[in-house]
């Protein structure tokens, strides 16, 4: 059974922690990615940034051993990671490579697996495709020396969701906060808006954005893990976290009238083709990074006033544009569509597919704190570690952003489509990517959405 993780404090906490995420959100990447000098030196001067310290774990010596580590990062986020490979290459002596797999990444390990050429070690986005791999004997348990380091720097939340069937199997190597929204400071002061804090006063500021003659909202309509995004912050401020557990599960149908009721309000955004960048069609042809780069590098005069997604928005805002995050690029946290707003966590979990030291040392690497420091003090990152320094993040912000997440402890919702087969929540042109696309398309046949959804989670459940 595929498992969420449930509150084991009061949901009150949870949000009051997380919302130090959202409003500090906005400094994610001042000083690692986009930051300047003299920012790094105050924070330096403050007390914060990293500093040289011994190492806190032990890897081996693999003197002429390759590895092949697989992931869905690109750009920004591909180089980051590959500083923290570099590290530990300097540090074994083995050489390591990167391999890009795509936004499908459990079709493209499932060939490389079938046809017995997997990488040593890959980072799922899904945890749902964690579960998979383990019932289908595809990856290697995690060996002592990673349950060590898991054991020491990880809360069990998070260790269990690297687990199945009581073997542990992945380490959590970096977290998302993906109830966030983005937008352009100068179409909002352009149109005379503010930072809405209900659905209600969303829809309200898009129109009058739409007004202003600017449009409101740019939707990555291309890929299809964005509006699994939209859907599941609406479903769990509108339907509770209990619902969203039973769905997330498919113990409820996506027949329910719960997600009638959510499917109509978000139709009530995608049904309105001045609310959009492009209308529904230029929203499918829209893949996630155009719908940052849209939204910020027109200047006064973008294609887009905001722009919805996780914390990682920041490396694209810094890395694709010349706005600057805190005065061109502000964010505000989900509207609440409930009674409250809503927090998705997400995360990618490193997991081996072959067996050897290799495998294994950089697992244990990857759950230590020596390798969560090296992307920690980039920016555009947070730790689940708890044992984290948080000196290692460039600003005092950032350190409050991942301090919230380790007070938060084991009481968050974790994205949903993650946790579903990868053929239902993770697959490019399938199952709820797809039935969301064709729903962008066609917001009014909530009936018929409903009917594709159920059909296909029934489906990929079932097998």
């Amino acid at each position: 059974m595929r498992r969420t993780v449930r509150a084991r404090r009061s949901r009150r906490t949870t949000r009051a922690a997380w919302a130090i995420v959202a409003a500090g959100a906005l400094a994610l990447t001042a000083a690692g990615c986009g930051g300047s000098g003299a920012d790094k030196d105050k924070d330096s001067a403050d007390g914060g940034g990293a500093k040289d310290r011994a190492p806190t774990v032990q890897l081996p010596k693999l003197d002429g051993q390759t590895l092949q580590v697989a992931a869905v990062w690109t750009g920004a986020e591909q180089k980051n990671f590959t500083a923290v490979l570099d590290e530990f290459e300097k540090r074994t002596g083995a050489e390591v490579s990167f391999v890009p797999t795509g936004d499908s990444i459990s079709t493209f390990l499932g060939t490389k697996i079938e046809g017995g050429e997997p990488p040593d070690v890959a980072m799922l986005p899904q945890v749902g495709a964690l579960k998979q791999f383990a019932e289908k004997g595809w990856l290697k348990p995690a060996g002592s020396e990673v349950t060590a380091q898991l054991t020491k720097n990880f809360s069990q939340g998070w260790q269990d969701l690297g687990a199945h069937d009581g073997k542990q199997y992945g380490v959590y190597f970096k977290a998302a906060n993906k109830s966030l929204v983005w937008y352009n400071t100068a179409a909002y002061e352009n149109a005379g808006v503010g930072e809405p804090k209900t659905w209600e006063e969303f829809l309200d500021t898009a129109r009058t954005i739409s007004a202003s003659g600017v449009p409101p909202v740019s939707v990555g309509g291309a890929d299809g893990w964005t509006l699994t995004d939209w859907f599941e912050n609406i479903y769990l401020s509108q339907a509770g976290p209990e619902k969203y557990d039973q769905l997330a599960k498919h113990e409820i149908k996506w027949t329910d009238p719960s997600v009638k009721e959510a499917l109509e309000t978000l139709g009530e955004l995608f049904g309105d083709k001045t609310l959009i960048a492009g209308g529904p069609n230029g929203a499918l042809q829209t893949e996630f990074p155009k719908s940052v780069t849209q939204t910020f590098a027109g200047g006064d005069t973008p294609e887009a006033a905001m722009v919805f997604e996780g914390d990682f928005v920041s490396i694209n805002i810094a890395s694709d544009t010349k706005a600057e995050i805190g005065s061109d690029a502000k964010v505000f946290p989900f509207p609440a569509v409930g009674d409250q707003a809503p927090v998705v966590s997400a995360g990618d979990v490193a997991v081996a597919l072959e067996d050897g030291k290799g495998a294994q040392a950089l697992l244990t690497f990857l759950a230590s704190t020596d390798a969560a420091e090296i992307w920690a003090e980039k920016g555009g990152y947070i730790s689940p570690n708890k044992e984290l320094d948080l000196a290692a993040y460039p600003n005092d912000v950032q350190r409050d952003i991942a301090k919230a997440l380790i007070e938060a402890g084991d009481d968050f919702r974790f994205d949903m489509s993650d946790q579903a087969p990868a053929s239902f929540g993770g697959t490019k042109g399938e199952g709820e990517w797809k039935a969301l696309q064709d729903f962008l398309k066609s917001p009014k046949d909530v009936a018929g959405a409903q009917r594709k959804l159920e059909a296909d989670a029934a489906k990929a459940f079932r097998n």
